[in-house]
């Protein structure tokens, strides 16, 4: 039975959202904060960490900040959906209406953990591992838990050199930042659609019945 593009687009946002999610809830009740699993040698690795910000470990402000970029989220979900119900609507490219919903379950995912984790959770400590569920309730309100990233490649760790204008002698560690699983969809949906965007966007327009343009 051949898939619609609107069942194509909902069961490949579900599925980023179910390994989103298993991952971060066993992450979150197996490791305490910093705790490492390697399984790239000392080039990749399981490194649990939470923030209270955006992507890749970037914060904002306090709890004003945690609330804003939390409302931000959602505003950005509900324009996102749009987006990509009128894409489907279209019958755009399957490649474009993939990318989007992988931003879309991405953007779904982190909020996940910023609406409801902190509701759900003990917290986590250097010590103790979170209990899901705990008597007496969670560690936050709601729309102000903390989001868990695991993924760590620090693939180049050496030191500025000493003659470099730029921190020298510090340490240089490339890739820093620790990302889960919905950073990692949101990053490669924006990057598909830079590369390829020529054609779906060109698809997309042939499929609208609109004149093609050189």
């Amino acid at each position: 039975m051949k898939l619609s593009l609107g069942t194509k687009s909902v069961l490949f946002v579900m599925l980023i959202l179910f390994l989103d999610q298993v991952l971060k809830i066993w992450i979150k009740t197996h490791f305490v904060v910093g705790q490492e699993l390697h399984f790239l040698g000392k080039y990749g690795m399981i490194h649990f960490i939470e923030n209270n910000g955006m992507a890749f470990g970037m914060e904002m402000g306090g709890k004003p900040g945690k609330l804003i970029l939390s409302i931000f989220r959602l505003l950005a979900i509900g324009a996102i959906g749009w987006y990509l119900s009128e894409l489907v609507k279209k019958k755009a490219n399957t490649g474009l209406i993939l990318a989007v919903s992988a931003i879309m379950a991405g953007a779904i995912g982190n909020i996940i953990d910023s609406a409801f984790y902190g509701m759900i959770f003990s917290q986590s400590t250097y010590e103790q591992v979170a209990v899901l569920f705990p008597q007496g309730g969670g560690y936050a309100p709601f729309l102000h838990g903390k989001v868990v990233d695991m993924f760590y490649f620090p693939v180049i760790s050496t030191h500025w050199p000493a003659w470099s204008p730029y921190r020298a002698g510090e340490s240089l560690v490339f890739f820093r930042p620790v990302f889960n699983l919905s950073d990692s969809a949101i990053t490669c949906g924006v990057i598909s659609i830079l590369i390829f965007q020529k054609r779906m966007f060109k698809d997309s327009v042939n499929t609208l019945g609109e004149p093609e343009t050189e």
